[in-house]
């Protein structure tokens, strides 16, 4: 119910306020003589009066509510969005997108380094936050209408679209390149996210443009409501043993939290917008529908748990498993795309060997110099004519004229490790010293030849079922959540939800360094340990069968041969080694 549209309100939305205002006993006069919003705005002392409200100081308190609401309307404005169509949205949502801090946002591309690899994807954060806004809107509207009994009232609703609108504020340039490459690098020593930047820049929003006053107008308290859009951005996990740590709203309201960044399961309206943006203009099929989750959400109370959640109809558990799948699926094709990573790696290194002269790493302490760190930063070093800058601006040039760091390949440990930058640089040491035989003794390789970026898939709760944290409802009890095994759904889901993927990346171009830079990479995997490369039979085929373990099974059974006939020198020459890649 938002209080700048009253005229639309009905008589039991009418009387809704009322309540809210403190005024509930003169809801039956209200009732009683239909008044809706479209009669509020004319009534007067003397309609009051007609209606048996006699007491000056209740007809004034009546009046008084009822200027509030002519004070707070207010024009909103429609956006035509390519996701969701016409969305309409609140006139204080307006004051915030029409500042400098919001407006950045254009700048920032969402997707990073993968513009360079999809040319699609040109969207930035600013469409990315005016559709989060919206799906959070249409989430509590929806749960509001299901479920009058939860009481969620127009401040609610507002606070959280505001929220939904402003999560991203805190993003660098190129997205998490900023915070997860370059910031690691540059500031060891601090623990710094793009999340608490967010509810910086947020505070400085609000400040630099005055807006208290006119959140004060829109029906907003402060600063109890500011500290709830601040929590709803970034919500402290929960358990059932932990207490309720959050200032902004009660544990009566504790399913407002699962909204805009849901910590419970990660199903929220953030990865609803961003799944079915970046799939569009990623030109991927997006097979999660977010708009049956909003038509199934209820809120219900969950055995053993003082917090309510945000529970789905039975029926859709197949849909949430297409949206966890959708999840995995954007990331291994995209977001984590060889090249995509290769390319970020690339401005993040330019960015570092910029930050001795730019100071681009000190803008995190002030909001006023992050409100001008966008992605312009690269044009900036690229366009300079500054000799400081002349090592950045190489690797730029590399990037725009496509002469890029090669992969060697990918491996895996046998069980995932908790990786630290010490051990990264200790690897890339290792990878330079690693001494295959039929080695290249007139190449030198050394560990800053060398870049290993360590990749996490999972399907967003680390190495847990997301499913596990789900409740769900049923049409014959719309009140009672439970839980759906994985047994119960089907013999066909993934045993595994989590997995670490370690890719090894070559400086060096030309192609008698990057031969050898694969036998080196091979090399390594094979003192470590780690799963053979899938291309390792190809890279150096005189190592691979010195690991047993590597060993194809026809290799294994004396089938087709092994790799152990193979000469070197005929892998690339005119007799081709058949090398059985799959079972």
């Amino acid at each position: 119910m938002d209080l700048w549209k009253y005229r639309e309100w009905t008589v039991d939305q009418t009387c809704q306020y009322l309540e809210e205002q403190g005024l509930g006993e003169w809801q039956a006069k209200f009732r009683e003589n239909n008044i809706s919003g479209v009669t509020l705005q004319y009534l007067t002392e003397q309609h009051l009066k007609d209606m048996d409200i006699r007491q000056i100081g209740d007809s004034l308190k009546i009046l008084d509510s009822i200027r509030k609401l002519w004070q707070i309307t207010g024009q909103g404005k429609v956006f035509n969005d390519p996701i969701h169509g016409h969305i309409e949205l609140h006139p204080l949502l307006i004051k915030i997108i029409d500042t400098p801090q919001f407006q950045r946002l254009r700048n920032i591309k969402q997707l990073g380094g993968a513009y360079f690899v999809y040319p699609g994807a040109s969207h930035n954060r600013f469409e990315h936050s005016l559709g989060v806004a919206y799906l959070a809107g249409e989430l509590v509207d929806a749960l509001s209408r299901r479920q009058p009994e939860l009481q969620i009232s127009p401040s609610d609703i507002l606070c959280v679209q505001f929220a939904g609108l402003c999560h991203d504020l805190g993003h660098g340039p190129f997205s998490h390149l900023f915070d997860g490459k370059f910031i690691p690098k540059a500031r060891p020593g601090v623990n710094w996210k793009h999340e608490d930047a967010t509810v910086k820049m947020l505070d400085h929003l609000v400040e630099r443009n005055n807006l208290r006053e006119a959140m004060e107008q829109y029906g907003l308290e402060l600063p109890r409501d500011l500290d709830f859009i601040k929590e709803m951005i970034h919500p402290k996990a929960l358990t059932k043993e932990t207490p309720w740590p959050h200032k902004g709203r009660g544990q009566e309201k504790s399913f407002l939290y699962e909204i805009v960044s849901n910590s419970t399961n990660g199903i929220d309206v953030d990865k609803f917008d961003y799944f079915a943006r970046d799939s569009h203009h990623l030109g991927i099929q997006n097979n999660f529908d977010h708009r049956r989750f909003l038509k199934f959400a209820r809120v219900c109370e969950v055995d053993g748990e003082k917090q309510k959640h945000i529970c789905s109809r039975d029926k859709e558990e197949w849909n949430l498993i297409d949206m966890f799948n959708t999840r995995t699926g954007l990331h291994r094709r995209a977001y984590q795309h060889t090249v995509t990573k290769i390319i970020e790696i690339m401005i993040s290194d330019a960015f570092l060997k910029a930050d001795q002269f730019m100071k681009l790493s000190t803008a995190i302490d002030d909001m006023e110099a992050y409100t001008k760190l966008t992605d312009h930063v690269f044009e900036q070093i690229l366009n300079s004519s500054s000799a400081d800058l002349a090592e950045a601006r190489q690797i730029l040039r590399n990037i725009t004229c496509r002469r890029l760091y090669k992969c060697l390949g990918q491996t895996q440990a046998n069980e995932p490790m908790e990786v630290t930058q010490e051990m990264i640089q200790s690897w890339e040491t290792e990878l330079a010293q690693a001494d295959p035989p039929h080695s290249f003794h007139d190449v030198s390789l050394q560990s800053q030849d060398f870049i290993v970026n360590v990749i996490e898939l999972d399907y967003g709760m680390k190495e847990k079922d997301p499913i596990d944290n789900v409740r769900f409802y049923c049409k014959n009890d719309l009140t009672k959540a439970y839980q759906i095994r994985k047994d119960q759904v089907s013999k066909l889901l993934p045993e595994h939800f989590a997995e670490q993927l370690i890719r090894v990346y070559c400086k060096k171009r030309d192609k008698k360094s990057l031969e050898a830079a694969g036998k080196h990479f091979v090399k390594w995997c094979m003192d470590r340990n780690f799963s053979k490369p899938q291309d390792g039979d190809i890279i150096a085929p005189e190592l691979t069968p010195l690991k047993p373990n590597w060993l194809n099974s026809s290799d294994k059974d004396g089938e087709h041969g092994s790799c152990k006939d193979v000469k070197p020198g005929k892998v690339n020459g005119p007799t081709k080694a058949k090398t059985k890649l799959f079972k």
